[in-house]
């Protein structure tokens, strides 16, 4: 049966009728349709465009379908009925077009230099056999592949790039090759400038920016997924390496304090930048709502682009449709005005998923 809700749809502010067709959306009124919402705010479902539902908590892969399912449930009722699994060391293809679930992207393994990544997570693999398990980590995703492109060198005691310049700038040819669009873990200085340079489609993180690079990043529409809550625990990380590497403890406080700078200076340049999580291992699901107020409140994004990153900018980034005629059924209402007050998407009165309402 044809759904109807009518609302204030945002961004286009203004009262609209919408019919749900299966899971399509028209703005041709549907004879017998069953009106399910009348009134309210009416958004693109949200999007988490950083996340893994294939890493438990505490950041061990998971081991069955059902505790992904458990992971991407919890975003779902928070209101996020899109998922880019940035990263998973446990295929789920079959959970793609579970009706239930949020909409998936997904890239396969992380791809990782030898022993300086977390323990079974990612392919670990030497300069000479990157390129080769880029395209093959780009099969086993759905359009995108995951490099991380640095991480703590304890030879040097600090962060640095996990390949020579030349392999990380071929990986990410070899992900463009391969039809796949090619995301980055950087928190370096290093690191980020020598992906950005080659082309890569996504920063994650980003600590490292600095303003050449993210001048360069808004005439190429690189865009920045900032995973400012993920930030938040450079603390502690710190904490626990100091003893061993002070230099690397010391630099990580530095990227953590400046980092709010970065993501404002990211904006005011035009950089496209998402909301992104990630949820996972060390970050609890279901926070994208206070990764939209730190986005913010730290960073200075007005609250309508705070929205369009996380709901209908964020679903056009990723290949899918909004509330548009013919876009996908997926969408939140809320009683107030989120533009008003950001706080108000922790309280959708209604979400409707792949065209059905959930409970």
């Amino acid at each position: 049966m044809a759904l109807h809700v009518r609302g204030v749809l945002l961004p286009d502010d203004e009262v609209r009728d919408l019919w749900l067709v299966g899971d399509r959306v028209t703005f041709d009124p549907v004879p017998g349709a069953e009106t399910v919402a009348d009134g309210g705010f009416i958004l693109p479902g949200l999007v988490d465009a950083h996340c893994h539902i294939g890493i438990a908590r505490g950041g061990a892969p998971i081991t069955s379908l059902d505790q992904a399912r458990t992971l991407a449930r919890i975003d779902r009722d928070a209101g996020v009925l899109a998922l880019r699994d940035a990263g998973s060391p446990f295929p789920y293809p079959e959970l793609d077009d579970e009706p239930d679930l949020p909409r998936l992207v997904r890239a396969g393994r992380h791809v990782a230099p030898p022993k300086r990544y977390l323990r079974d997570i990612g392919v670990e693999v030497g300069a000479a056999e990157v390129a080769a398990t880029v395209a093959e980590q780009a099969a086993a995703g759905n359009g995108w592949v995951k490099l991380v492109g640095d991480w703590i060198d304890r030879g040097v005691g600090d962060l640095a790039p996990a390949w020579d310049a030349d392999t990380m700038t071929a990986a990410v040819a070899a992900a463009h090759a391969a039809g796949v669009r090619a995301a980055v873990h950087t928190f370096s200085e290093s690191a980020v400038e020598i992906m950005v340079r080659a082309g890569v489609d996504s920063v994650e993180h980003g600590t490292g920016l600095s303003l050449d690079l993210i001048d360069l990043m808004a005439r190429q529409g690189t865009a920045l997924i900032p995973t400012m809550i993920n930030i938040r625990t450079f603390g502690h990380i710190a904490d626990q390496a100091r003893a061993k590497f002070p230099g690397y403890a010391e630099h990580m406080l530095a990227l953590r304090d400046r980092f709010p700078q970065v993501v404002r200076a990211a904006y005011e340049a035009g950089v496209p930048i998402y909301v992104g999580t990630d949820a996972g291992g060390g970050i609890d699901h279901g926070l994208a709502v206070e990764e939209m107020l730190l986005l913010h409140e730290q960073a200075g994004m007005s609250r309508l682009d705070v929205l369009a990153a996380a709901s209908w900018s964020a679903r056009e980034w990723l290949g899918l449709p909004g509330l548009v005629e013919g876009g996908l059924a997926d969408l939140s209402i809320y009683p107030e005005d989120p533009r008003a007050d950001l706080n108000t998407l922790r309280t959708p009165t209604h979400l409707i998923l792949r065209g059905h309402p959930l409970p």
